[in-house]
C-alpha cells in the first residue's frame, strides 16, 4: 500500500504531485477507488481541470462520498487549486457547480487585472511565495492564508486546501507538502 492516494478525477496534476511525493521519498498512487480513500494515510485531491466533469467524476466513482466519509472521520487530506475549490459547497465555474461541501463556503471568478492569475506570490503570514495558476478562489470563513488579497489556503479539522500549486512550488512548495505529510 502507498503512503499517499493522488485521487483520480480524469484530469489533474497527478504527473507533478506525484513527482514531488517521490521527491520526498514517499510513495504514492492515483486512484479513485472509495476504499482506498477512505482507509489512506493521506490523501491529495489535485488540482488543474474543470470543476464540473472533476465532480461528474467524484460522483460517478464513489470518491465524492469517500472524501465526505473520510472528511468526517478525520482523515488528512489536501486540496490543491481545484481540489480546494471542490472541497466548497458551490462553484460559479462551468455556471454552477454544487462541490463536497467539506467546508461551507463559494467559489466566485476571480475580479483581478489579470485573469488568470499566473505567478508566483507571496502567502501571509506564512512568507513563503508559492506558484499559483487560477481564474476561481474560495469565498468562505476558513481562511487562514491569503495572498494578494485572496484565499490562499483554507483549514477545517484535517483537510487543508491550497489555492497555489505547491508541487511546482521548488524548494518552499516541498517543504510545504512535507509538513503536510508529518504527524502533528
Amino acid at each position: 500500500m502507498s503512503d499517499v492516494v493522488v485521487i483520480d478525477y480524469g484530469a489533474g496534476n497527478t504527473r507533478s504531485v506525484r513527482a514531488a511525493l517521490k521527491r520526498l521519498g514517499r510513495s504514492s498512487e492515483v486512484l479513485s477507488d472509495p476504499n482506498a480513500i477512505r482507509d489512506a494515510e493521506f490523501v491529495v485531491l489535485p488540482g488543474v481541470g474543470s470543476a464540473r466533469s472533476a465532480m461528474e467524476h467524484l460522483n460517478r466513482t464513489g470518491a465524492a462520498e469517500a472524501l465526505r466519509h473520510r472528511f468526517a472521520s478525520g482523515g488528512s487530506t489536501l486540496g490543491i487549486c481545484l481540489g480546494l475549490q471542490l472541497s466548497l459547497e458551490t462553484s460559479e465555474e462551468d455556471g454552477g457547480v454544487v462541490g463536497l461541501g467539506l467546508i461551507g463556503g463559494h467559489v466566485r471568478r476571480l475580479h483581478a487585472d489579470r485573469v488568470p492569475r499566473l505567478g508566483w506570490a507571496v502567502v501571509d503570514p506564512w512568507g513563503d511565495a508559492y506558484y499559483f495558476a487560477h481564474s476561481f478562489v474560495a469565498e468562505c470563513p476558513d481562511v487562514v492564508a491569503t495572498s494578494d488579497g485572496v484565499a490562499a489556503a483554507v483549514r477545517r479539522g484535517s483537510f487543508l486546501g491550497v489555492q497555489f500549486h505547491p508541487e511546482k512550488s521548488g524548494p518552499a512548495g516541498l517543504d510545504f507538502l512535507e509538513q503536510c505529510l508529518s504527524p502533528a
